[in-house]
């Protein structure tokens, strides 16, 4: 759970993704087109990904991929995203985590 937090804090935005997940690609391509560089873990391409994404499953994401943190904090999985995104309340996200400027 410690390695989750150390890589969502490096960066504003952290996705843990897999490579073969087309929703996580989906969200990847939201945050871009948002302006934002976040950082992307791929799990099925990491030593840890096992690992990392059991402790995504203790953290309450179901599925354990896309996972979103957004300055530090756990946002949740796409369907949390796109909820933030539909009401607005996404960008004001990434902008307070200085993710993106106005």
């Amino acid at each position: 759970m410690d390695r989750i937090w150390d890589l969502a804090s490096k960066k504003a935005v952290a996705i843990f993704t897999k490579s073969s997940c087309c929703m996580c690609h989906s969200i990847k391509a939201l945050f871009y087109e948002l302006g934002t560089n976040p950082a992307v873990y791929e799990l099925d391409h990491d030593t840890y990904g096992t690992e990392i994404e059991l402790a995504l499953q203790i953290l309450g994401c179901k599925p354990t991929v896309p996972a979103i943190f957004i300055g530090g904090e756990f946002i949740g999985s796409a369907k949390d995203v796109i909820s933030l995104h539909v009401d607005g309340s996404l960008k004001q996200k990434l902008i307070q985590a200085k993710a993106i400027w106005l």
